[in-house]
C-alpha cells in the first residue's frame, strides 16, 4: 500500500518518554494519527550495546511499515537517535525519518547569562553526535554537563519519591557554580536532553530558583515533523481527515503500542497527553 496523506506517522521509543514528543506532536498537527510504541521490554536503551540498539530501532521500524503502514517516522529517543537514526535513514530510504538531540541551541539563544546545563544520560552526553552539537555553541555560552543516572528509570517505573530525590539531586548540580569564583553568572537554562525528562518538569521545577527555564526537543522536533510532511506533499489535512480504526472515535487518531504492560502505557498517555 502506497503512503499517503491519510497514513499514520509512528513514533517510538525503548518506554514512556517518548510521549512528551508525541504531546507536542498532537498540539502541532491536530488532523493527523499517530502509532506509539513502546519498548518496554528492553528499556532503558541506555543499558544496552550499540548492536542491540540498533536491531531493535530496526525491527521496530520494520514493525510499523508493515503493520501500520506508517509515512513518517519519529525517534523520540535521544540514545536511539544517537546510535541507530544513520543506519534507519540507510536501510529505510524512502521512508521521512525524524530523530532527536538535546536543543542546545535554543537554549543557548534564550540564555541571558551564557551558562546552559544539560541533563542527560550519561550514554548521550559521550556520544560523539553529543559532544559535536556542544562543540557548535561552545563560543556562545558554557555547557555543563549533568549526567543523570537512574532518572529515565525512576520515571519509567513512576516512582515518584525516587523521582523527586534525583530530580533534587541533578538540579542542585546543575545549578552549582563550576567554580568557587562567587561573581560566577549563574546557570538558567537547563535543557532536558532525555525524551522522559519532561515527563518530571514539575518536580525539577520544585528544585529551582525563579528565573531558571527547562527547555526540550520536542517543539522543534513537530516543527521538522510538519516541514518534512509537507515537502513530501503527505500533510493531513482538515478536509480529508485520517480514518479511524474500527471502533475507534475519529477523533482519537491514536494507537498505542507495547510489547510491556500496555495498561501502564494506556494511563502514562492519558496522564501526559492532552485531550485530543
Amino acid at each position: 500500500m502506497p503512503q499517503s496523506a491519510t497514513s499514520p506517522i509512528g513514533v517510538f521509543d525503548s518506554g514512556i518518554g517518548g510521549l512528551s514528543i508525541l504531546r507536542a506532536l498532537r498540539q502541532a498537527l491536530p488532523h493527523e494519527r499517530f502509532v506509539y510504541f513502546s519498548d518496554a521490554r528492553h528499556a532503558p536503551y541506555g543499558e544496552r550495546d550499540d548492536a542491540f540498539i540498533t536491531q531493535r530501532c530496526m525491527q521496530i521500524t520494520q514493525q510499523l511499515l508493515e503493520q501500520a503502514r506508517i509515512k513518517l517516522l519519529v525517534v523520540a529517543c535521544n540514545t536511539a537517535t544517537t546510535v541507530a537514526i544513520g543506519q534507519l535513514r540507510e536501510h529505510f530510504a524512502d521512508l521521512p525519518i525524524i530523530g532527536v538531540e538535546p536543543a542546545i541551541k535554543p537554549a543557548v539563544q534564550a540564555s541571558r547569562s551564557g551558562q546552559v546545563a544539560v541533563l542527560a544520560t550519561e550514554r548521550t552526553l559521550r556520544s560523539r553526535k553529543y559532544q559535536a552539537l556542544r562543540q557548535q555553541w561552545a563560543t556562545q555560552a558554557t555547557v555543563h554537563d549533568v549526567p543523570c543516572p537512574g532518572l529515565a528509570a525512576a520515571i519509567e517505573q513512576d516512582d515518584t519519591a525516587l523521582i523527586d530525590a534525583l530530580c533534587a539531586r541533578y538540579m542542585a548540580q546543575a545549578l552549582r557554580p563550576a567554580t568557587e569564583d562567587a561573581t560566577e553568572t549563574a546557570v538558567d537554562c537547563i535543557v532536558l536532553g532525555c525524551t522522559h525528562y519532561p515527563l518530571a518538569a514539575a518536580a525539577l521545577l520544585r528544585h529551582a530558583p525563579a528565573g531558571v527555564s527547562l527547555i526540550d526537543s520536542a517543539a522543534a522536533v513537530a516543527q521538522q515533523t510538519q516541514r518534512r510532511l509537507e515537502q513530501a506533499q503527505l500533510l493531513a489535512s482538515a478536509a480529508a481527515p485520517c480514518p479511524a480504526s474500527p471502533g475507534e472515535p475519529a477523533t482519537a487518531w491514536l494507537e498505542l503500542r507495547s510489547n510491556g504492560d500496555w495498561q501502564f502505557l494506556q494511563c502514562q498517555a492519558a496522564r501526559h497527553l492532552p485531550p485530543h
